[in-house]
């Protein structure tokens, strides 16, 4: 058996068996590096949960080994942990591409990081980090300069694809390199990671260029304003927002703190072109005939605070929806987003607005593969073993079955789990190896990872079932009780004293911490009583289990 230290190592710490957090170590000898740092924004089931991001214990026991954070494109699930995880590893280098740099730069600064150098790394870029050679290569997705990367390591190279789709004619013209991908497949890769988004999807994503082509189709005819949501990073799409209105003589407004930030970013980088006195102010659109305005904003998830909602809910600064407008929904749902989505669609609908949406017109598409370019990545390549990425495990399942299908053995296809890590050793056999920590790290307000599950488990049975206190007050010589016990409920529906359930419970209240002859009482042990006596009570009768706060005051 080789030496296990000089085994690859491949461990996904987040972006498997889930869509989010994508983190992936890769760790040959005592050196580490880790390809994109994102977050998952959380489920309904995660009260008062804002992000949520990946668990980096191992890294954190293995700190002295980690030499390089290296991103394959500026998406939140890809980058949007770098804030949390940074000030874990001082010194420690960030590489991305223009584009990604300029947008980092923005949430350094907004989390006052300071001690991470970024660096550059294009398509096309080669490094060399301690073992591993790291080879950038361009490919198509939803915001521009995105990357695969490739690792060259003494095990063999190793192919990440990041998010990818095979755009044959990209907006900005920049094709994917397919003469990389080839050369690597010639040269020999032990391992392809992929991206599996799509996998369940036949055929072939379209480009991007076809969204410019209804976006004219839908303006053409109108003669109100037009309003475009979208995502604030895809960049392509701005463009051919802007595309569109310029042919129809319209001017363009941007809206939305995130898309306003990236469009002076991208425009900065030299991502957007467009003549500059066709841009309206926000605070100036007033000014513009209705038939010469399209606006561009944030909001396309149906997110509450962001700019679409807030027009559809007439709460925002500068547009209220009126009759005669129409909003292109440039997005399809997230999964999870569904009913944010069709809510605002609805108060859109209701406020005199014509609406399409992804149901009516294909005004967006994926910035992911489907499964005749999931199965060209796999045939340039020509991997050795396949893990599939970026995807629910049904869609990592699909994947590994078109590998199988393009001829990787299905006993080399390995479908994980997070924290299960992939081990290749010297002569080139790879095998799972024992699990580290990889779970789910919660971010609430200002804390990092302070509330766990058991927080979450009593967020979740007050949400359901509300919370009911009791005060009692005994003697303290005694230990009699004194007075009344005295109720109140939150979220749970009996509230009224007179009520006879409530009448009954404190009834019970008494008879569990009756006190049989005079001696002091241990306060814990009546708060259980009370605790057990009340849950049992209010359970026989309402079949619903409030948290209860047994309160014992002493006099």
């Amino acid at each position: 058996m080789p030496n296990a230290n000089h085994n690859l190592r491949i461990i996904p710490l987040g972006g498997v068996g889930e869509i989010g957090k994508n983190m992936y170590v890769f760790e040959y000898g005592d050196e580490i590096v880790v390809i994109d740092c994102g977050l998952m924004f959380p489920d309904e089931e995660m009260f008062g949960i804002d992000l949520v991001i990946p668990d980096i214990s191992y890294l954190k026991e293995n700190k002295a080994k980690v030499k390089a954070f290296l991103i394959t494109h500026a998406h939140e699930d890809h980058v949007g942990a770098l804030p949390y995880v940074l000030p874990e590893f001082p010194g420690v280098p960030v590489y991305a591409s223009t584009l990604a740099r300029g947008l980092l730069g923005n949430k350094i600064k907004e989390h006052k990081l300071h001690n991470n150098p970024i660096l550059a790394l294009e398509p096309g870029d080669e490094v060399q980090i301690g073992p591993f050679g790291v080879l950038a290569f361009r490919i198509g997705h939803s915001i521009p300069d995105a990357m695969g990367i490739a690792l060259r390591t003494p095990a063999g190279v190793i192919v990440h694809t990041g998010d990818f789709k095979f755009d044959h004619t990209p907006v900005d013209g920049k094709l994917s390199d397919f003469a990389i991908l080839a050369k690597l497949g010639a040269e020999g890769v032990v391992c392809l990671l992929s991206d599996s988004t799509r996998a369940e999807n036949p055929g072939y994503t379209p480009s991007e260029r076809t969204v410019g082509e209804a976006f004219r189709e839908i303006m053409e005819p109108l003669t109100g304003r037009v309003i475009v949501a979208t995502f604030a990073s895809n960049i392509a799409r701005v463009q051919q927002v802007l595309d569109a209105a310029a042919s129809f003589k319209r001017k363009t407004v941007v809206i939305g703190r995130s898309m306003e930030q990236n469009f002076r970013i991208a425009t900065d980088l030299g991502y957007l072109t467009y003549d500059p006195s066709m841009i309206v102010a926000k605070d100036k659109l007033k000014d513009v005939a209705d038939d010469k305005l399209v606006i561009c904003t944030t909001g396309a998830q149906g997110e509450p605070m962001a700019g679409l909602a807030r027009m559809a809910n007439r709460d925002h600064r500068f547009v209220e929806i009126q009759p005669g407008d129409t909003v292109i929904v440039s997005a399809s749902p997230i999964p999870g987003n569904e009913e944010y989505v069709s809510r605002t669609i609805d108060n859109l609908f209701k406020a005199g607005a014509n609406v399409f949406y992804h149901t009516i017109k294909r005004a967006h598409v994926s910035g992911h593969a489907s499964q005749e370019e999931l199965k060209l990545m796999l045939g340039l390549t020509k991997p050795k073993y396949f893990i599939p990425i970026h995807g629910e495990f049904r869609m990592q399942v699909q994947h590994g079955r078109l590998a199988i299908e393009t001829g990787v053995s299905p006993e080399n296809v390995f479908i994980i789990e997070n924290g299960m890590p992939i081990e290749i050793d010297t002569d080139g056999v790879a095998h799972r190896g024992s699990r580290v920590p990889a779970g789910y790290v919660f971010v609430d307000g200002l804390s990092v990872g302070e509330v766990g599950e058991v927080v979450l488990r009593d967020r979740k049975s007050l949400a359901n079932d509300g919370m009911f206190m009791v005060v009692v007050t005994i003697d303290k010589q005694t230990g009699n009780v004194v007075g009344r016990p005295e109720i109140i409920t939150r979220g749970f529906v009996h509230q009224n004293e007179n009520d006879p359930m409530m009448a009954e419970a404190i009834e019970r209240i008494l008879k569990a911490i009756a006190n049989p002859g005079n001696h002091i009482s241990e306060i814990a042990l009546l708060k259980s009583q009370i605790k057990e006596g009340v849950s049992r009570f209010l359970y026989e009768q309402t079949k619903r289990r409030p948290m209860v706060f047994p309160v014992v005051v002493e006099v």
